[in-house]
This record gives structure tokens, C-alpha cells and sequence, in this order.
């Protein structure tokens, strides 16, 4: 499935989108003069069409919980991210840091303007972090990233004048910069949805830019504009007039008018329409890279390798121990299974790894062992200590049976109680990987006398059960995000992240839970990730190398493997730098059609 979140960036699935601490700050008139040769002005109607399986569950940033990757369409941060991950100016064309390292000033563009002609200001970026970002009564996924220090608080944001703002920071925190790349939201829409209630007493925030708002009432800063949507068929965004890029100072940017994100069931669906000419861009997995490869000359398409991708395919378990409207969550029976350590590592050692590889991405892919990404300078490597879970059907089994857990004569599970073992493992059924993997998880647990039971459903019933419902038993995930930089994964390890999916507590408006429990290992690990936030570099590694042992011996998360990030693009379409750490359009501004290439 060709998968948005690539696109996205402090969100990787791949929230997303992928991502380590570099003050690299390059120019951004350098990394236009590199493109001198690829940009002209735009023929009339140039556009890119590309795909999804996942439509947006609004148009609200902040609340978006499906469909993220088209942000990246359409807001900026004060600051970006290039293909290489180096930190880049955005809005903001300069800051500068104090020397306690709690001072940061950002200086805005002159002449910065929304989508509906209005000036973005200071004022701008005030309202976001303070009205939005740190309000307790929304649910805004950047929370995560800006709680600072054990006691979690929030940056103070302060106004300078209208291009200069000021955050404070309550102790040195070292991903701040690369966190202010967070969309900037305009006070001049938004501002009475956050001051005014609904009949609930919730900010109206909360049910504002539905999907059925009219695409002309959601306001813009990135290079394009909400055209329309048409719930599934099509997402269709133009070209922002007001967008503040320019080549040479003659030419505004973005150069194609306009992109349209076609909604396509699956994979297979979408390789025939890119094969026929409908599609502009593909994501390649392994299935398709061979044909692909000998059709690139005659379809005028160009496959591109990115490396090894970011998000990789992992399986977890839930631990959540909550009873909601007196019903527990987990049935007890098996969250007991779930909750024991024994039991998920032997589920990591009866899974055939290799196996993956070879049948699933041809031989093309790799083990994954660490939440770090391998391209981090904070992974931590098995020869360096990181515990790795071979494939050992009968190491399994000896774990199992010291843990209590018994087989009988036909070779089938049961615990000390004499209940059968036996679970539901949910996925995407969008999901070509994931297809495919279900069945070879359920043939390996099997070998173990585990009986798995496949419920392979809708993208959108998936983000439901671990967003809201929180009433599953196994998950396997495709694009699960591999950080570069750790605090971007933060919203994962905290026990009261938004992705803290295998033991996730309910967010703001969600209906509580009780007796959830918070293992010691659990909350270990984040407070760890809280210490390596504010801790100096040569500590930083050290820290990160201790979660990545901690998570590799309790598995919260089984990884699985990773393939190489490859996409297919039409020729037509030039200045593509695909990169693993950013997707394929973290450029697109500088992006040009050439139709004659068609």
C-alpha cells in the first residue's frame, strides 16, 4: 500500500513520518541553485497524480489520525527537514539559541501569507503552541513532543513583534529545534473554535475542518491548497498563489499546479493503474521491483532506491489491563499470556524472520532488532549488546513450559489453568505485506501449538481499535516508524503518548479506563527517554542504548524486517531526490512536469 505517512514528517508511522539531531542548517538558495538545471516555468496544468488506501479522518491537523502524509502538501513549520534529515529554514529564515541552550528566537519571512491572502505573523506561531499544541482540552498529537523534563512541562512561546517570536525552555531539551518543524496554524480561522464550546463545554475546536468542510474554508501555507476531496475517489490540491518560495525571484514555486491523490483500494490495483498510465507514482515492494525494473525504458518511469526504509513491520501485543464501562478491555485469560514476558519472547523466537524475507520482499530485506533506526548514530547493535531473538521453535517451547504454560499429546498449547492458547492477530487488509505475513505468523505460532486466529480488516477499523476502541489482542503493523533522532518516538515510549499503543491510556474526550497497570520496565524506558532529551550527546548515546536493550528484552514491540524504500515515478516528472528518512515529495515545491516526456 502505497502509504502517506512517508510523506508526513514529525509523524512517522512514518508519523508517518521519518529524523537524528544535525544543526546542519543549509541554505536554502544553495539547494535551489543545485536544481538551476531541472526548473523552468511550469507548463499550464502540470500535475502529479499518486495513491492512497487511507483517506483523511479530517482535515484538522491535529486531530488526523488517517490520511497524515498530505500534510506535508499543504503546511510547513518553522523549520524543515531535506532528504538527508539536516535542518533547513521554513517560515522561519533564521533563529538563534542561547548560550544556556533555553532560549530560542526565531525570525519569520517578510511577507509570509496564508492561503486566503491573510499575513502569517508572529501571532501565528503563538497561537499554534499555546492555543493548540499545549491546550489540555485537545488532543494535539505535538503534545508529546514538547514536554520537557520529568515534571513534563510545556515551552513558554513569547511574541517579539510581528516576525519574532521567543520560546523558553524550561531545561536544556535537545530535539527542540528539529521539533519546531510542526505545522503553524492560522489564528485568524481557528481562534473562535478554540475559544467557543460546544454543548459538551469541549472547544469547537474539536469538530472543526471536518472532511465535509468546503475545501475554500481550510486555510494553507505550504505549496498547495485543498481543491476538493470526494470521499473515495479522489483528493485534489492547487498550486498556493501566495506561497512563499520563488526561484530566482521570478518564478513562484511550487512549479506543477496540482497534485490529485487517487484513492485505490490496494496495492495490486494501484501497480495496474501506475503500469497503465493512470498513476503517476508507485511505492515498489519487493513483489514488484523485477517487473518494474525491465518495464522502466518503455513506460518512461524511473525507479528510485531510497535505502533502507525508516518504517519496518512489527508485531506487539496488548497489555492494557483497563476495565471500560465494566468490561475489561483484554479478556483477563489471555492478557495474563500477553502480560508474561516468557510468553512474548517466546512468540519472538518461533517466528521465522528469514523466512519473511526471502518469500515476502524476494531476498531483498533485512532483520530488524532496535525502535533505532540502523542509519542513527544511537542504534545500538547486537555485537554492542543489543538482544536479538533468533529463530528457535524450541528455545520457544522451553520458555514456555518454565513460564507454566503445558503442551498435550497433539503438541497443543494450554496454560497452568488449562485453557487453550489462542488469540486474534488483526491487520490492514489493504495491505499486500501484511497480507502475506498474517499467514506465515499464524503457520510459525502453530509450530508452537499456539492457535492464531486472522481478522485482516479496513485501515481505518484498525486505527479505531488502537486509538479509541483499545480492544484487541495482537497487532502487526506495516511502516512502523524507525527514528533517527529517539525523542521523535517519544509519543510512543511515554506512558501517556498518544502511540503508546500496547498499553495506550485514553486521551483527552476519551471514555476512561480503570485498573491499568504501568509495568516498571514500562515506565523505566520513559523516563529514560525523558533523561536523553535534556542530557549532553557523549550521555544522549548511552541512555538510548540502555531503552533499546530494555524494549529488546520486555518486546512490548516484536520487529520483524524492513525492505528498501523504492518508488516508480514517470520520467516526465523531474527533480525527484527519494530518500528513505523523507519519502518522495519532501521537495515538492522544486518538483517540474514535462509533458513532452509523457
Amino acid at each position: 500500500m502505497p502509504s502517506l505517512r512517508k510523506f508526513t514528517s514529525i509523524r512517522q508511522w512514518r508519523l508517518p513520518v521519518l529524523l537524528g539531531f544535525i544543526l546542519g542548517i543549509v541554505a536554502i538558495a544553495v539547494a535551489s541553485c543545485e536544481q538551476t538545471q531541472l526548473l523552468a516555468k511550469p507548463v499550464n496544468d502540470s500535475q502529479i497524480i499518486i495513491s492512497s488506501s487511507v483517506e483523511p479522518n479530517t482535515f484538522n491537523p491535529q486531530l488526523m489520525e488517517q490520511g497524515a502524509g498530505i500534510l506535508t502538501f499543504i503546511y510547513e513549520g518553522l523549520i524543515r527537514e531535506n532528504g538527508q534529515g539536516e535542518i533547513q529554514p521554513a517560515l522561519a529564515e533564521s533563529w538563534k539559541i542561547s548560550e544556556d541552550q533555553k532560549h530560542i528566537t526565531f525570525t519569520l519571512r517578510k511577507g509570509l501569507k496564508w492561503s486566503d491572502a491573510k499575513p502569517l505573523t508572529a501571532d501565528d506561531v503563538v497561537f499554534t503552541y499555546q492555543d493548540i499544541y499545549t491546550n489540555p482540552a485537545i488532543p494535539s498529537y505535538a503534545k508529546d513532543f514538547l514536554q520537557i523534563g520529568q515534571n513534563r512541562q510545556f515551552p513558554i512561546v513569547k511574541k517579539l513583534d510581528n516576525l519574532r517570536v521567543e520560546f523558553t525552555l524550561p531545561e536544556p531539551f535537545a530535539p527542540f529545534l528539529r521539533t519546531t518543524k510542526l505545522e503553524i496554524l492560522p489564528e485568524h480561522i481557528l481562534r473562535d473554535s478554540i475559544t467557543k464550546k460546544d454543548s459538551a463545554g469541549r472547544p469547537l475546536f474539536l469538530s472543526t475542518w471536518g472532511t465535509d468542510t468546503p475545501p475554500n474554508q481550510i486555510i494553507s501555507n505550504g505549496a498547495y491548497k485543498l481543491e476538493s476531496y470526494i470521499p473515495g475517489e479522489r483528493i485534489t490540491f492547487r498550486k498556493n498563489p501566495y506561497y512563499w518560495r520563488k526561484y530566482n525571484q521570478n518564478y513562484s514555486q511550487p512549479y506543477i499546479d496540482r497534485i490529485i491523490i487517487s484513492t485505490v483500494s490496494n496495492n495490486d490495483t494501484a501497480l495496474i493503474q501506475f503500469r497503465s498510465g493512470r498513476l503517476d507514482y508507485l511505492d515498489v515492494n519487493s513483489n514488484y521491483f523485477s517487473l518494474l525494473k525491465r518495464e522502466e525504458k518503455k513506460g518512461k518511469f524511473t525507479v528510485y532506491n531510497g535505502g533502507s526504509q525508516i518504517g519496518t513491520t512489527a508485531m506487539m501485543f496488548n497489555l492494557n489491563t483497563g476495565v471500560r464501562n465494566n468490561q475489561p478491555l483484554v479478556n483477563p485469560i489471555k492478557s495474563r499470556w500477553f502480560n508474561t514476558v516468557a510468553f512474548r519472547q517466546a512468540v519472538a523466537h518461533s517466528i521465522n524472520r528469514q523466512r519473511m524475507v526471502n518469500n515476502l520482499y524476494a531476498g531483498v530485506g533485512a532483520l530488524q532488532n532496535s525502535p533505532i533506526a540502523v542509519q542513527s548514530p544511537y542504534y545500538l547493535s547486537q555485537k554492542a549488546g543489543l538482544p536479538v531473538y533468533d529463530y528457535n521453535p524450541q528455545k520457544a517451547k522451553a520458555l514456555l513450559i518454565k513460564a507454566g504454560f503445558r503442551y498435550n499429546n497433539q503438541g497443543e498449547l494450554f496454560d497452568s489453568d488449562g485453557n487453550r492458547v489462542r488469540f486474534t492477530l488483526t491487520a490492514n487488509v489493504a495491505n499486500k505485506v501484511l497480507q502475506n505475513m498474517a499467514p506465515l505468523i499464524q503457520e510459525d505460532l502453530r509450530q508452537i501449538g499456539i492457535q492464531v486466529d486472522l481478522n485482516l480488516i479496513a485501515v481505518g477499523l484498525v486505527v479505531d481499535k488502537l486509538t479509541n476502541r483499545l480492544d484487541w489482542d495482537c497487532q502487526i503493523i506495516d511502516g512502523f516508524p524507525m527514528t533517527i533522532e529517539p525523542n521523535e518516538a517519544v509519543n510512543i515510549w511515554a506512558t501517556k503518548g498518544n502511540w503508546h499503543f500496547f498499553n495506550r491510556q485514553p486521551q483527552a474526550g476519551q471514555v476512561p479506563i480503570t485498573k491499568q497497570r504501568v509495568a516498571d520496565w514500562e515506565q523505566n524506558i520513559s523516563d529514560l527517554y525523558i533523561q536523553g532529551a535534556a542530557a549532553k550527546e557523549a550521555e544522549r548515546k548511552q541512555i538510548y542504548a540502555e531503552t533499546q536493550r530494555l524494549s529488546q528484552e520486555y518486546l512490548p514491540f516484536i520487529y520483524l524486517v524492513n525492505s528498501l524504500s523504492m518508488v516508480s515515478v514517470r520520467n516526465r516528472i523531474q527533480g525527484i531526490k527519494h530518500s528513505a528518512l523523507q519519502g518522495t515529495f519532501w521537495n515538492v515545491y522544486e518538483l517540474k512536469s514535462n509533458l513532452i516526456n509523457n
